[in-house]
């Protein structure tokens, strides 16, 4: 039983929730701008992207090993599941787990592709998921070493995931504007969440050449652009308002911005190992809860 926890905890599930709300987001919003929902394309779309998550889970704790072994303050959110470095499975189960999970996501990818209704570039949008997914910790590309990363996950899990989510149900792509006005805060959200839980896992991946946007700008300069990023996440609404979303959506999102000014404000704990803990739970916290805000605002304008 001791192997089956670690296995399951191996996998991160507590970071699953992420992509059925913004897949989730993503048919709502087909809906509200007049598209009917299949719900076996939509039970099949969030099949492969649930996959494809965990693929990404087991691979990233497989690549990035010798950078969590040499992580001295891992938080619940950062440095990795801990199960490799505490030596509770071998290393390559990792390995085998996220082949196997790439190879279930790529079955359902070649279901929907022939699924009544699925537009034609279904398994394009698939295919860069989890391309973009392995390659943010495997080699050749291993993006998370280059400063790329943070970029690469913002593009995958604010963006293409909500929009598979949105093409499964709208592949005339009618309404596609609202879901890019949309996403916008939240793929700005995505790159601050990984800024502050790049922050206690720094000494680690600069001592075994991991180069992320914290290593390569210095905690100073990315606390500032982590607070610069996060207030902008939520300056953009107003905008986003005037170019067409729903004042539902963004009035939604916008309950956050207490939170988000809270933590802005403290910004500078970076510098306090003993914050870390709290540092990168708020910053996961903002994501989660302001993707989901703008996906129960979108929910009560289309059912209600």
């Amino acid at each position: 039983m001791r192997s089956v926890v670690a296995f399951i905890r191996l996998g991160r599930p507590l970071f699953l929730g992420g992509g059925f709300i913004l897949f989730g987001l993503g048919a709502v919003i087909a809906g509200l701008t007049g598209h009917a929902i299949d719900g076996r394309r939509y039970a099949l779309g969030q099949a492969a992207v649930t996959a494809f998550q965990l693929m990404t889970h087991y691979a990233n704790d497989y690549f990035d090993y010798e950078a969590d072994r040499a992580n001295a303050t891992p938080t619940k959110w950062s440095g990795g599941s801990r199960v490799l470095p505490n030596a509770e499975l071998p290393r390559g189960v990792a390995l085998v787990a996220a082949l196997v999970l790439a190879a279930i996501g790529l079955g359902v990818t070649l279901v929907l592709g022939r699924t009544a209704g699925a537009g034609p570039w279904t398994q394009a949008i698939l295919v860069a998921i989890v391309v973009l997914a392995w390659e943010y910790s495997a080699p050749p590309l291993r993006l998370c070493a280059t400063g790329l990363g943070e970029l690469d996950t913002a593009v995958v899990v604010t963006g293409l995931v909500p929009l598979l989510g949105f093409y499964l149900q709208a592949p005339d792509m009618a309404g596609a504007g609202v879901l890019v006005l949309a996403i916008v805060p939240l793929a700005l959200l995505q790159l601050a969440m990984l800024l502050a839980i790049e922050f206690p896992d720094a000494t680690g991946d600069a001592a075994t050449g991991k180069r992320t946007l914290v290593v390569r700008l210095g905690a100073a300069r990315a606390a500032t652009l982590y607070a610069a990023i996060t207030a902008l996440a939520y300056l953009w609404l107003p905008v986003a308002v005037v170019c067409g979303l729903p004042v539902r959506i963004a009035a939604s999102a916008a309950l956050l911005a207490p939170l988000a000014g809270w933590r802005i404000a403290r910004s500078a704990e970076h510098r306090d190992p003993s914050a870390y803990e709290r540092l990168t739970l708020f910053a996961v916290a903002l994501l989660v809860t302001t993707s989901l805000a703008e996906l129960l605002g979108a929910a009560t304008l289309w059912l209600g």
